[in-house]
């Protein structure tokens, strides 16, 4: 028997050797042109479909396992955050019908939700298998960290002045679209390159190529596009949101600070906060060339997220440490213009329409959004469908409302 065995055993090996190799998965042509890549083919694929609706709740709370990364360590004492824990017992009113609060986690693609009231968490909810440890990539919220970053840098007198043009520092930007624009004008989006924030990966545009480029073959820079991007609009006069501005930002804090953007999160931020977990910038270009994603690569825990929404309450005071100056925190905001229906939009932060109430807000549903007047922290972390969002924005908003003028009891 055990010889028989041994036979069908080889014959079936036999088979399999003969037999064609499966071919590796294909790679769609939008990352087959252009400059090739040493990034596997597999990663390659993983990170163009980490958007997408069916893999994102995954994906967002993984990026270590798709990206290089760059450790921003936490150190010394955790800032203890006091609990008065009590179910959400509020609803929220969207499109004419009432919803509860534990209905809008499962109708707005919640990873994870944490709700703070003067400085104590009344709730903290993780969702489809996450947990305290899981460390959840914020997006663009990233941008409100690196405006923080930009604030520390003036107030140590690295960057002079926000109305010093950029060229200043960056001299590699001369000649560009960025020439002529100042620090003030990038922090508030108002640079004039002609740079449209679309992610058409279909067909991609400037920025959808910059994201291929940098952030899924790894062969650029993902700042690098500034050195040659085209003026569309005179510096300071017109609002258009671009990730590149903010790209051009963690750039100049690697210029006047003489180290990575990570370190100078850590030594500036992340330690004195109190943090209790290690954050991490996933990485743009190839490994040992590429920056920190300053932009939207800025992964960490719901509470520490929830511990920088917090400082910003209190005036960038945490932990015993002024993080940042509370003059930073007014201005970087307060709305740059004049807000329209929806709000309006500060240093890397946006503002909330009628009210001293700011968000920092990531693609596809990633919320700190901090309320002064009632001294409100929540921070949902989110997995909603690719595109414009439009509906589950809006639901959020209707919740933040809500959540913001609801009183424990």
């Amino acid at each position: 028997m055990a010889n028989q065995f041994g036979l069908y055993a080889l014959a079936f090996g036999l088979a399999m050797s003969a037999a064609p190799a499966s071919a590796q998965q294909a790679l769609p042509p939008q990352l087959v042109s252009g400059a090739p890549s040493q990034v596997p083919v597999a990663i390659q694929t993983l990170r163009w479909h980490m958007l997408d609706n069916d893999v994102s709740s995954l994906a967002f709370r993984s990026m270590d396992t798709l990206f290089t990364t760059r450790t921003v360590a936490r150190a010394g004492s955790v800032a203890v955050l006091p609990r008065a824990d009590h179910a959400l017992d509020f609803n929220y009113d969207f499109e004419g019908k009432s919803y509860s609060a534990q209905q809008f986690l499962e109708r707005t693609y919640t990873n994870a939700l944490l709700v703070m009231k003067d400085g104590k968490i009344v709730s903290e909810i993780y969702r489809n298998n996450s947990n305290d440890r899981t460390r959840f990539m914020g997006w663009s919220m990233t941008k409100s960290v690196t405006s923080v970053l930009v604030g520390r840098a003036l107030e140590e007198g690295r960057i002079k002045s926000l109305d010093d043009p950029i060229t200043n520092y960056l001299p590699e930007l001369k000649g560009g679209g960025y020439d002529g624009t100042s620090v003030r004008h990038i922090l508030q989006m108002r640079s004039g390159v002609d740079y449209e924030e679309r992610y058409d990966f279909a067909n991609p545009g400037t920025a959808a190529t910059n994201h291929i480029n940098a952030l899924v073959k790894n062969v650029a820079r993902f700042a690098d596009a500034a050195r040659t991007i085209k003026r569309l609009h005179e510096p300071g006069k017109v609002f258009q949101y671009k990730t590149l501005d903010t790209a051009v930002l963690g750039w100049l804090i690697e210029r006047v600070t003489g180290t990575s953007v990570a370190a100078y999160t850590a030594q500036t931020l992340w330690e004195p906060l109190g943090t209790e977990s290690d954050g991490f910038y996933i990485m743009d270009g190839a490994p040992g060339v590429g920056r920190e994603f300053s932009g939207a690569g800025f992964n960490a825990t719901l509470r520490d997220w929830a511990r920088f929404g917090l400082m910003m309450l209190n005036k960038g005071s945490a932990n015993g440490h002024q993080i940042v100056s509370a003059d930073w925190v007014d201005k970087s905001t307060a709305p740059a213009a004049t807000e329209n229906a929806s709000g309006g939009y500060g240093f890397q932060w946006w503002t909330m329409p009628n009210a001293p109430a700011y968000s920092a807000i990531g693609l596809q549903g990633q919320y700190v959004f901090v309320d002064p007047l009632t001294r409100t922290v929540v921070v949902k972390l989110s997995y909603f469908p690719p595109g414009p969002g439009d509906r589950e924005s809006a639901e959020t908003a209707a919740f933040l409302a809500a959540a913001s003028a609801w009183k424990p009891r």
